[in-house]
């Protein structure tokens, strides 16, 4: 016969195999085994929002350095481009003092000529061409018998027309050159060096055709070279007058700089006078805008200044 004893270690057993018996420690138990089985999915969760947080930790720290390493590169770049700007507006203002003192020298030069050594040719530009000056080796011949100084004068018209023909055949391959009656005259118009309305800058791709044209000009010996600057017919005669004579010392200025002698070179500007086209559409204003450069062997002028403009 089995004791208490044994009776009750067999109800223990019981319950602890199928949980108590008593109600409230049956909802005890319950809730114990629901929170043991919740408890991990809830670790898991939390441990990828913790994931999650760092990386964005990590993102936004990785973009508030890329704006700022930004915001520099950028401040650079405007310290860089108001340094270029700076140079430009010195280069320009460098420009406008050569200019300002290339007519003050020639001013400087045309007052130092008593009016008895000016040709009526220089008295009335428009009516006279580069070349149509008077010789001075006239009161020489006049001294030497006239067969002598006629023969003498012969040799040296022959030999001048012989160095023109050569000097036109050279710079026509160049540039528009006509012959004149004791000289040539070169046309830098729209197909050789075209300006643009109301400017004188020589744009960089015109740049070669004056180097080719100082290494022409360049060994000349005994010639004076004359530089003549037009406008088309927009503006007013003051403002084209400016322009022209601008864009005449600014070929010379590239010529001097490739090495012609700046002694041998007279400028001037004649605006809109003496129009190669006459017509106010874009094509024939783009023809007026040009420089005439007239090449007259020294000894045939009485002066070095320019005696008139060329002439078609």
């Amino acid at each position: 016969m089995t004791n208490i004893s044994e009776v009750e270690e067999r109800i223990q057993e019981n319950e602890l195999a199928d949980g108590p018996s008593n109600p409230v420690a049956q909802h005890v138990y319950d809730g114990s085994a629901k929170r043991q089985s919740t408890s991990g999915p809830s670790l898991v969760l939390g441990a990828a929002i913790g994931l999650v947080l760092v990386l964005a930790s990590i993102f936004g720290l990785w973009l508030v350095r890329s704006v700022r390493r930004l915001n520099r590169e950028v401040v650079h770049l405007n310290r860089q481009t108001e340094q270029l700007n700076q140079r430009v507006q010195g280069a320009e203002q460098h420009i406008k003092s050569l200019d300002q003192r290339a007519s003050q020298a020639a001013a400087a030069q045309a007052a130092t000529i008593r009016p008895d050594q000016v040709p009526d040719q220089v008295k009335q530009p428009e009516a006279t061409s580069a070349a149509q000056v008077q010789s001075p080796l006239e009161p020489e011949a006049a001294a030497q018998p006239p067969t002598q100084a006629a023969h003498k004068t012969e040799e040296n018209r022959t030999q001048h027309a012989d160095e023109l023909q050569k000097l036109k055949q050279s710079l026509e391959q160049i540039a528009e050159t006509r012959r004149t009656a004791d000289g040539v005259v070169m046309t830098l118009g729209e197909k050789s060096l075209r300006f643009d309305s109301g400017k004188s800058t020589i744009a960089p791709q015109y740049r070669a055709i004056l180097n080719r044209l100082a290494g022409v000009l360049t060994p000349l010996k005994g010639y004076s070279i004359y530089v003549y600057g037009y406008t088309d017919d927009s503006g007013t005669k003051e403002h084209n007058l400016e322009v022209s004579a601008s864009r005449a010392r600014a070929v010379r200025a590239a010529l001097v700089k490739a090495g012609v002698d700046q002694s041998l070179i007279s400028t001037k500007g004649f605006g809109k006078s003496n129009l190669l086209v006459r017509d106010n559409n874009a094509k024939a204003r783009a023809a007026n805008r040009r420089v005439e450069i007239g090449i007259v062997y020294a000894t045939l002028v009485s002066s070095k200044q320019p005696t008139s403009k060329p002439t078609r």
